[in-house]
């Protein structure tokens, strides 16, 4: 690496800062209120919520359908990610599941509970189809299908890029030396993703116990924490210090969890090299793990799939002509194309920034020598554990008097800072792997560093830039969580006024939005997939 320069340090100076305006300074904001009583800092506030609210309750059940929900998620998402891996089911069909597995990734979660209403109520399609009531969705049974179709994307993707590591020539060493189903099954794939396994088990545990969309739609009476933080906030008199309090509660399972998955690292298990063969046939493995592949995505199929019929019917279930005024009707109302534009743009400023921040904060870690960089990964695994609602709220008691209210630089920050931890990994892994000599061969040529950043660090980049712009993009287009407090009526996106619907019961309309974004989503993935494909090969 070359030395220091004055433009690393000025670089460095800048992300330092958008993140200590932007991350620090609203949580210690945020702390200062929960503990501020007017008379000094105590902790009257957290007895308060104790003693009113029965929080002791509301988190019990956020555990209890949260670790539920996570460990169904970590077994479907392991049967899944083996039956890609580890089977000889049809090549063609795998990529179907992939496809359908992920699916659900581009569409808001708000919107899952409204699926799962038209899919198991009392006049669902699934309803309909049995003949009877499954179950009652409202409450417990309807968050964890919800948390279950929401976590399993995450949950799958991550036990997916284990398994590409993992050398198979020792599954089939193990049955040459004689042992038997399961003591191979337990010491050549379990053992080598115990890690991995683990960590799917933390991530569905804090993506389902921060996640505010599903609850607001399918929670019921079943008190969970994010619901009850929206209901102090946004109710008929909100309370910004229980507010305070409960935000601040709610970090405490993601600290848990990401103290849990920096010692389950310990347990990954590392091959010298790894080989490219395919396991021989075995046809009851094969039989089974493709029908219950194939029954996991029939079921996220099902969810979903009143969502894609409902608005093109004239009035669903009752009258089942086909029509398109529902779809006029939407296209019409200037309010919600308008609400649909807003979420386009900003998604593209987000995106745009928050490639553009990640990139650089992970070039400075990867690329160069300065003391100080190691702070750029203490930023991401502090934004790994804030959930969405909380740096929500801390961005509203900040910024609640200043000229950055109710505009969409706000939602753009905050949904930077929020998904930051992801496209940052993928910068710092990708830069990290390139020749570290090219800055000092630039230097030797007489280019600068920012020259040589320009003109070869970036032009082999660019494969993981359009990948880290996708995944900015997808997800500031379907989030609820991290700008739900932050949108007034001028800033209002497709997520938020989802929940607006709502209330007037339009589901109508909810469905044709969900299915903007979803189209909208699909198109940009395809887009950078395509691009990432052309880069690769053009390298």
């Amino acid at each position: 690496m070359t030395k220091v320069k004055p433009e690393m340090r000025i670089l460095f100076a800048l992300i330092l800062l958008i993140f200590t305006v932007f991350l620090f300074l609203p949580l210690l904001i945020l702390l200062i209120r929960s503990l501020d009583t007017g008379q000094g800092y105590t902790f009257g506030h957290y007895a308060a919520v104790w003693k009113e609210r029965d929080l002791i309750g509301t988190v019990l059940n956020s555990l209890k359908v949260s670790a539920a929900a996570a460990s169904i998620t970590t077994v479907l998402g392991f049967i899944l990610a083996y039956a890609i891996h580890c089977t000889r089911i049809f090549r063609p069909v795998k990529g179907v599941l992939r496809t359908v597995i992920v699916a659900p990734m581009l569409l808001p979660t708000i919107t899952y509970g409204f699926a799962i209403m038209y899919s198991f109520g009392n006049q669902g399609l699934i309803t309909k189809l049995a003949g009877r009531n499954l179950f009652d969705i409202y409450g417990f049974n309807g968050l964890l299908i919800g948390y279950v179709v929401y976590t399993l994307p995450s949950a799958f993707l991550l036990l997916h890029n284990a398994f590409k590591y993992m050398d198979k020539k020792f599954i089939i060493v193990s049955h040459l030396m004689g042992d038997g189903t399961v003591r191979s099954f337990t010491n050549t794939i379990l053992r080598p993703m115990a890690g991995t396994l683990g960590g799917a088990f933390v991530l569905s545990f804090i993506l389902s116990f921060t996640d505010f969309g599903i609850p607001a739609s399918v929670g019921g009476t079943y008190k969970v924490v994010a619901a009850e933080l929206y209901e102090v906030m946004l109710g008929s008199i909100p309370d910004l210090n229980q507010g305070a309090v409960i935000a601040v509660l709610m970090l405490a399972p993601a600290v848990f969890g990401f103290w849990l998955l920096h010692y389950l690292e310990k347990l990954h298990f590392h091959y010298d090299k790894q080989t490219g063969i395919e396991l021989p046939r075995h046809k009851l493995r094969d039989v089974s793990f493709g029908i219950v592949s194939a029954a996991v995505a029939m079921g996220i199929v099902s969810v979903f799939a009143v969502m894609f019929i409902a608005p093109w019917l004239s009035h669903y279930p009752y009258d089942l002509t086909f029509t398109f005024k529902h779809v006029i009707s939407v296209f019409q109302k200037g309010d919600l194309t308008k609400v649909y534009g807003h979420s386009l743009w900003v998604a593209l400023l987000t995106s745009l920034l928050g490639t553009l921040i990640a990139y650089c904060a992970a070039l400075l870690n990867a690329r160069t020598s300065l003391r100080a960089k190691p702070v750029t990964d203490i930023v991401s695994m502090i934004t790994s554990t804030v959930p969405g609602m909380v740096l929500g709220i801390s961005y509203l008691l900040l910024f609640n008097g200043s000229s950055l209210k109710g505009t969409f630089a706000i939602l753009v920050f905050c949904n930077i800072v929020h998904f930051f931890t992801t496209p940052y990994l993928m910068a710092k892994n990708s830069l990290s792997k390139m020749n570290p000599s090219w800055e000092t061969t630039g230097e030797l040529l007489g280019d600068s560093w920012l020259q040589t950043v320009y003109r070869v660090i970036v032009p082999n980049s660019v494969s993981t830039v359009i990948e880290m712009f996708g995944y900015y993009f997808i997800n500031s287009m379907v989030t609820i969580s991290g700008i739900i407090f932050l949108v007034s009526a001028q800033t209002a996106v497709v997520a938020s006024k989802i929940k607006e619907l709502q209330h007037f019961a339009k589901f109508n309309e909810i469905f044709l939005l969900s299915m903007l974004i979803f189209l909208t989503n699909l198109i940009v993935k395809l887009v950078c997939d395509y691009g990432q494909k052309r880069t690769t090969l053009k390298q």
